[in-house]
């Protein structure tokens, strides 16, 4: 299947990095900025056809994680793609459950390899802070390693608040390259999102249309109306032209279609009107306020 005619071609590319105790950076890699979240897709067909569908207009990125029991299907795609490996960017995550530790990180990190069956994961992220705080030492160290090693070839949290982006710099080798958090026009989290550039990470923008909630939001509407897009495109631009990677969730070929011409989307002029819809609106889990 070919790219609709006149829908962009290329997803724009961020360069992460990890910072270290001296303030450098480390293990630099470019990551597309536009990618495709599969939460709660079916192992079955819906993943897979969706993560195609995907590939084949346009985006480079695939975002899945160990809870979500569809990494299979991510990485079947990724198999059969006629891009190459190098080609595609694929993000997973430690399941909570199992950050109990060093070795149980390790074991975990090898579980999803198995399941994904491709050479290297792109980027592995902590799924939420450990419950247990005596845990998340070994935990980050263990995600070092695996950043060391080459068996990842970047690493980064999800689901932090400040305190805990604090915690984990006081010991860390290398800091988070990304935090993976709820972002969205109505949810737009100025403060977090200064502390994880101040820990040296790119803020990942996860349910950028706040899983659906919003999308008929009068004030969204009129915005789209203006511009003469879709108002999920505005949301999606929003949180892009904010410097978020940002991974839209659909597995709807046109909705995935839609959400990528995000991209073109010109919001010059608009900064006003978006920044009155914030209104600190959840639309799901957030442990970025648990200790």
């Amino acid at each position: 299947m070919q790219a609709p005619k006149n829908s962009p071609t290329k997803s724009p590319v961020l360069t992460i990095s990890h910072r270290t105790p001296d303030g450098k950076s480390a293990f630099p890699v470019e990551i597309p900025q536009l990618g495709l979240g599969v939460f709660l897709m079916k192992e079955d067909d819906e993943c897979g056809n969706a993560c195609a569908w995907a590939l084949e207009n346009g985006y480079r990125h695939l975002d899945t994680a160990a809870v979500y029991e569809n990494e299979r299907a991510v990485g079947a795609a990724v198999r059969a793609s006629e891009l190459g490996r190098e080609e595609i960017f694929v993000t997973t995550k430690l399941r909570r459950g199992d950050a109990l530790g060093y070795d149980a990180t390790i074991n975990a990190f090898v579980a999803s390899m198995n399941r994904l069956d491709i050479d290297f994961v792109d980027l592995y992220l902590v799924h939420a802070p450990p419950e247990d705080r005596e845990h998340r030492s070994g935990v980050w160290r263990a995600m070092e390693d695996l950043l060391e090693s080459g068996q990842t070839m970047a690493i980064g949290v999800s689901n932090y608040g400040t305190h805990h982006l604090s915690e984990l710099m006081e010991n860390a080798r290398y800091g988070p390259a990304v935090n993976q958090i709820e972002i969205h026009p109505w949810l737009q989290r100025v403060e977090l999102r200064a502390a994880t550039a101040a820990a040296g990470a790119v803020p990942m923008a996860y349910s950028p249309l706040a899983r659906g909630h919003k999308v008929n939001d009068p004030g969204l509407g009129e915005i789209a109306t203006r511009l003469g897009c879709s108002p999920a495109q505005v949301a999606i631009k929003w949180c892009l032209d904010q410097g978020c990677i940002t991974i839209p969730k659909s597995s709807n070929q046109a909705r995935i279609i839609e959400n990528f011409g995000s991209i073109e989307v010109d919001l010059s002029g608009e900064a006003e009107a978006l920044a009155e819809l914030d209104e600190d609106y959840l639309s799901g889990w957030d442990p970025t306020t648990q200790p």
